[in-house]
């Protein structure tokens, strides 16, 4: 569970309500930084149990790059709605198509980022049209199903949501969370459990359920994905016990992508080095615009 989401946005952000053809999404929107120059926008999709408070710390240094960024919780993630127990809304087409009505309320073709589950739902988007999209970024996201070790996590957390609700759920999460795997709080995180608690609850139980399925059974579309042409970087920490970090380095060799392994991050380089992380996400988009190779420097 990601722990080191950030629930202020920068000031020059307004997180609003963006509507689309498929609904209305909560989101943070950040402009480019003043005197940057406008060189694209970036929509970001979130991990299993996210939100799109887990890019607020990628914000400023993107904006400060000359990058729009624009974060979203899916349909049933913590500020957007969904249906609290029908698990045929978050089937994958349908939160792909979601992705694909973002983009185009947000006009211009995008940059689109995902994070884990995130980073699954945005290939889904881009193989039923890849049009919207200027490039593809994988942050941390696999090639196919996740580890043995998490799918037996994800499949005790979805029986325990069968039977209990997402508040006693919440409490034996906390119960059971060894102090060491807690880690330090992002900056801004400290003093905010109750924001964390707030997101959990916030979340739809069959969305949770439906897309911790997808997870554990999601197949190898590293062939589908490389044939749409679409510029794609693969991003992960040194280590990541969701998808074995080799298996991300064969999947950016097949994809012919683009390569960033962050240092000193895990699973989710975006909270636990934003700033290097920051600057190999703008490397990549700005030599797309520039028409240079996507492939690792």
């Amino acid at each position: 569970m990601s722990r080191n989401a950030v629930f202020a946005p920068p000031p020059d952000a307004r997180a609003h309500r963006l509507r689309t053809a498929r609904g209305a999404f909560a989101v943070v929107d950040s402009p480019p930084a003043a005197g940057a120059g406008p060189r694209g926008t970036v929509l970001m999709l979130p991990g299993f149990t996210g939100s799109k408070e887990d890019f607020t710390l990628l914000h400023g240094p993107l904006g400060a790059r000359g990058y729009r960024t624009v974060a979203v919780d899916g349909r049933g993630q913590y500020e957007t709605g969904g249906p609290e127990h029908d698990e045929s809304a978050y089937a994958q087409e349908e939160l792909a198509r979601d992705v694909l009505a973002l983009a185009d309320a947000l006009g211009p073709p995008a940059h689109l980022l995902g994070h884990s589950l995130g980073g699954q739902i945005a290939r889904a988007a881009v193989l039923l049209d890849p049009a919207p999209f200027v490039s593809l970024t994988l942050m941390s996201s696999g090639p196919a199903q996740i580890s043995v070790s998490q799918r037996q996590r994800v499949k005790l957390l979805r029986d325990a949501l069968g039977i209990m609700t997402m508040a006693a759920v919440w409490d034996v999460i906390q119960a059971l969370e060894p102090p060491e795997e807690i880690g330090d709080p992002a900056p801004g995180t400290a003093g905010e459990p109750g924001r964390l608690r707030e997101r959990w609850i916030g979340t739809a139980p069959a969305q949770l359920i439906a897309t911790g399925r997808q997870l554990c059974t999601e197949p190898d579309r590293v062939a589908e994905l490389a044939a749409t042409g679409l510029p794609c970087h693969v991003v992960s920490g040194e280590e990541d016990d969701t998808w074995p970090v080799p298996s991300l380095d064969d999947m950016a060799v097949r994809l012919g992508a683009r390569r960033t392994v962050v240092a000193g991050a895990g699973h989710s380089p975006n909270t636990d080095r934003p700033e290097p992380t920051a600057d190999a996400l703008a490397g990549f988009w700005d030599d797309i615009g520039a028409g240079r190779p996507p492939r690792t420097p």
